[in-house]
């Protein structure tokens, strides 16, 4: 559950988006991501970075170029919900630090929102030279149209309402865009937007893109299966 927080008193200065991002050693991807965030903070977009427990400077750094950054315990479901609880806008935005937003994204998004969608995410497209992941990108926009399930690295949107009225992201090591996206299908299908985000093809190509993608459809087929979120983590890591 999301930890008790106001979330502001003055509704004239609250901002309509929150964009969070956590961070865990992401020294690398700073000075894009950065650099991208304070393009969305220009439109009004409110930041919430959070890191987990860096140790390689990224909170150093991210604090020497002026952002505030809100320190929170190692996990991403538990960072996500604590710069939730930290924000102030109607509408959050979870992205992931190596993932960057299309032009006009606050602006899909508030859309979709203000047609009672509740939630979604934009469709994906990973950056590196494979052909491969043209393919895995491709089918990982038409698996959540159909399946109603989306990843982070999809930039997950979703109304505040609804955002409490589930209890956040479930608090697990792995998986837990997964549970959230079950539970909010449970209640309303997503609004999946056709825009596109550019997520880096590193972990494809760090492990091998054919490899990578039978981790993952294998780790997705055990986790529907029944086995521990705990027990995935080990074996992903």
């Amino acid at each position: 559950m999301i930890p008790a927080q106001a979330h502001g008193s003055e509704e004239a200065r609250q901002p309509q988006l929150s964009i969070v991002v956590p961070m865990l050693n992401e020294r690398h991807e700073l000075p894009t991501l950065l650099s991208h965030l304070r393009h969305w903070q220009s439109r009004g977009c409110e930041i919430l970075l959070v890191d987990g427990g860096s140790s390689d400077g990224s909170l150093q750094m991210t604090q020497a170029e002026g952002w505030p950054v809100i320190r929170s315990k190692r996990g991403r479901s538990l960072q996500m919900n604590r710069g939730a609880a930290f924000s102030h806008g109607s509408a959050l935005l979870f992205l992931h630090a190596d993932t960057r937003l299309p032009d006009n994204a606050d602006e899909e998004v508030l859309q979709a929102l203000q047609e009672g969608c509740g939630w979604g995410r934009f469709d994906v497209q990973i950056s590196g030279g494979s052909p491969l992941l043209r393919l895995v990108a491709w089918c990982m926009n038409q698996r959540s149209r159909v399946s109603g399930i989306a990843t982070g690295d999809q930039a997950l949107f979703i109304s505040r309402e609804l955002f409490d009225e589930v209890g956040g992201f479930p608090q697990q090591p792995l998986m837990e865009d997964v549970e959230l996206c079950r539970r909010l299908r449970q209640r309303l299908p997503p609004r999946c937007l056709r825009s596109r985000v550019m997520t880096s093809g590193r972990r494809w190509q760090q492990g091998g893109v054919c490899s990578t993608i039978c981790l993952m459809w294998r780790l997705r087929w055990r986790y529907w299966r029944g086995v521990p979120a705990s027990a995935l983590a080990r074996e992903y890591e």
